[in-house]
């Protein structure tokens, strides 16, 4: 089955209020006509300002790392100082280039899927592949029985408890903070050289991983040829780090927070899900930019074809988005402690939790 992300999934349920449950209440859209008239507006490509966005983003990041480099001339710390707006902008090239596997980006498939390309060996991202195995992630985000697509790994308390000492070291190692921030971006930037079969990943998405890799080390190998690999090492690899850490703690954020969605695949709900299930993470102003608005997230699951640049308008103008609970950027790493979905309560817990039988 090819899934698309362009178009406005199905809900099985019908309504939100009957999947919410114990979470906290909405302004609900009920019926599948009422949302998607309530997203219609929004959804279309502007092809100009897209153009004004790659431009924009691309020309920042190009001074990004001419700026780092000649500020290593003058001060280390000053070039440092720089790699966190840099890195800010390989987020928001990678933004785009999330637009673009969404085709909401431009209105021409080929733009889509040149700058989607390009964005890709920017950010060390197969863009064909990550583009297949994210449509399988928005058909499946919060469906318990449908886990393992781009998603954070998570387990149930009653999983949990069945696991063995040592796999539940394991989970317990890979849910780690310090996993998850510092070593995840490696496992990004190694792990999506090489991709083997499966159902995220066919033989066109194999060749696109190897025209990214070819794309990577070319540029790289320009790079190093241009200023060395020790100004390389500063100027590149150092903002891509930190970028793939801003990266993993979005995504984290997005479907791991007070309130989140889950459920199992005879009950999962499509409005749910996007509504519940996905964070509207209420950023200040500046990091909201360098995000492209991926802070509207809710918005973002309900309807993947309403391009960056309006998902905000798109907010403002619903009430029943508004009604949705913000996470702030403080209240934000309250999802640190969150580890297993306990099924009976219907929430994240953390590992104290499984104390208790969840079936009692």
């Amino acid at each position: 089955m090819q899934l698309s992300t362009n178009r406005l999934a199905p809900t099985r349920a019908g309504s939100v209020a009957s999947t919410i449950g114990a979470g906290p209440a909405l302004n609900p859209i009920t019926e599948a006509h009422d949302w998607k008239r309530a997203v219609e507006p929004y959804i279309g490509a502007d092809s100009r300002r897209a153009v004004a966005q790659v431009i924009v983003a691309f020309g920042l990041l190009a001074l990004g790392f001419v700026g780092i480099y000649a500020a290593m001339s003058w001060s280390i710390w000053l070039a440092l100082a720089l790699v966190f707006p840099t890195a800010g902008l390989l987020v928001r090239s990678f933004i785009l280039m999330h637009d673009c596997a969404h085709g909401s980006l431009f209105e021409s498939r080929r733009a889509n899927d040149l700058v989607g390309y390009i964005g890709g060996v920017l950010t060390l991202t197969p863009f064909d592949q990550w583009r297949r195995d994210h449509a399988l992630h928005h058909a499946s985000s919060g469906d318990l029985d449908r886990r393992g697509h781009g998603d954070v790994p998570t387990l149930t308390v009653a999983e949990y408890k069945a696991r063995t000492p040592a796999a539940q070291r394991k989970y317990r190692f890979i849910r780690h903070p310090a996993t998850l921030m510092l070593l995840g971006p490696i496992h990004l930037m190694i792990g999506q050289r090489i991709r083997t079969r499966s159902k995220a990943t066919k033989d066109k998405q194999i060749s696109a991983v190897w025209k990214t890799n070819f794309g990577i080390a070319a540029a790289a190998a320009l790079a190093i040829w241009a200023i060395g690999w020790q100004a390389f090492l500063v100027v590149y690899l150092l903002p891509i780090y930190f970028a793939a850490m801003g990266g993993i703690w979005l995504f984290y954020v997005q479907h791991q927070f007070e309130g989140a969605y889950w459920s199992r695949g005879t009950q999962w709900d499509f409005v749910g899900a996007a509504l519940q299930g996905s964070s509207f993470y209420k950023l200040p102003k500046v990091l909201q930019w360098f995000s492209g608005n991926i802070g509207f997230h809710h918005i973002h699951h309900l309807s993947p074809s309403i391009p960056n640049y309006n998902l905000e308008k798109c907010h403002d103008e619903e009430p029943a988005f508004q009604a949705v609970k913000a996470v702030t950027l403080w209240g934000s790493f309250r999802s640190l402690t969150f580890r297993l979905w306990d099924e009976r309560q219907r929430r994240l817990v953390g590992y104290r939790r499984p104390r208790y039988d969840p079936t009692a």
